[in-house]
């Protein structure tokens, strides 16, 4: 692992000598984990990661949780005791550093920015989160192998409540409870979501549970997902509970099974993202519910459950190997039900491979 930092390190100095850029500013984040391998939490106390050009990395963290990073082996470990002046001490490394413009990612906070900038004058900032970004977009062989070991946990977590669960009479609150525990059970670090819609509110592709009671008939959308070692998986199914009695669901149903495989047949290097959204999006047309897909067709899984590549109109980048992304077409008419399908694909030299081994067959759950 420490190798595979290194070179993370490495590749982030050569984009930052690239754009002119003297020394980026990584604040808690998963581009935070993927440099230093480590969580950090976003908090009131500084903790950020400096990056120069050219010389040594700091990292700079509250002492109190300084334990966490004692082998930070790229640098300095510079810790502060509450009562210091935190912004001054990254003020002065960068001004040893003559870092004249600075590049800070995304979730480094404005009350920490906007300080610094105060005592820095005369230096340009620029955002990097865009240059981080094309680092984490295509996935190493190590993080290939904990996203598969993340959605595998998923899927047994599935399997145990298509065998084990019941939906009828419950409530979707007490649904993703047991989901929940699944989950956690099977040995995902947490639960990210478990989004259970039943009935007309499956028509809400992020509904929150709630205290409605599934009644036999309903299509509830479940969505289910966490990370495992810092890695997402993600996954929708969308079972009947008890009885499938509405035949417009049902053709609804296998429209979105028909887009969703379109979908991944055509993945493959070289392809836009967007046509691949738009292929989805044809297939549902010829049913006349191409109005009912209402978000993007997927988006990209890593250390983030939402990050590059998004697979949706307007994004014309070309897949590549080694990128991983979501393939979840769905179809919601308000006040009936909505239907989502939602594997996780890797793309390959050859084309494409889904990660993903739950079946896609309508099910009818207890």
């Amino acid at each position: 692992m420490q190798n595979e930092l290194a070179h993370r390190l490495a590749r982030l100095r050569t984009a930052l000598g690239s754009h002119q850029i003297d020394a980026a500013l990584v604040g808690p984040s998963a581009d935070f984990r993927y440099l230093t391998g480590h969580p950090a939490s976003e908090s009131e106390r500084l903790t950020v990661l400096v990056v120069p050009c050219e010389g040594e990395c700091t990292l700079l963290v509250p002492e109190l949780e300084s334990p966490k990073f004692t082998n930070f082996p790229f640098g300095r470990l510079d810790r502060w005791r509450d009562g210091d002046d935190p912004i001054d001490m990254l003020a002065r490394r960068l001004l040893d550093l003559d870092a004249r413009t600075i590049g800070v990612n995304d979730q480094f906070r404005a009350g920490f920015l906007l300080p610094l900038q105060e005592r820095l004058t005369g230096r340009r900032f620029a955002r990097i989160s865009p240059l981080i970004q094309e680092l984490r977009i295509v996935k190493s062989p190590a993080e290939l192998s904990l996203l598969r070991e993340a959605i595998a946990r998923v899927d047994a977590a599935w399997a145990r409540f298509c065998a084990e669960g019941r939906l009828v009479g419950r409530t979707e609150r007490q649904v993703a409870r047991q989901l929940s525990e699944f989950l956690l059970e099977e040995g995902l670090d947490e639960v990210a979501f478990c989004i259970v819609a039943s009935g007309p509110n499956a028509a809400s592709p992020h509904h929150e549970p709630g205290d409605r009671i599934i009644q036999d008939g309903d299509p509830v959308v479940i969505d289910i997902g966490g990370p495992y070692q810092g890695y997402y998986a993600d996954m929708t199914r969308t079972p009947v509970a008890g009885t499938i009695r509405d035949p417009d669901f049902a053709a609804a149903y296998e429209a979105v099974l028909e887009a969703q495989q379109a979908a991944f047949a055509a993945m493959r290097p070289g392809v836009p993202c967007e046509e691949v959204d738009r292929i989805a999006r044809d297939v549902l047309a010829t049913h006349g519910l191409a109005e009912a897909f209402t978000h993007r067709l997927g988006h990209g899984l890593g250390l983030s459950v939402h990050e590059p590549p998004y697979l949706v109109r307007g994004n014309r980048a070309p897949l590549c190997p080694g990128m991983v992304v979501t393939d979840e077409p769905g179809v919601y008419l308000p006040g009936r039900w909505g239907v989502r399908i939602e594997d996780v694909v890797v793309i390959t030299e050859e084309g494409a491979e889904r990660l993903t081994r739950s079946p896609h067959d309508l099910l009818a759950l207890p």
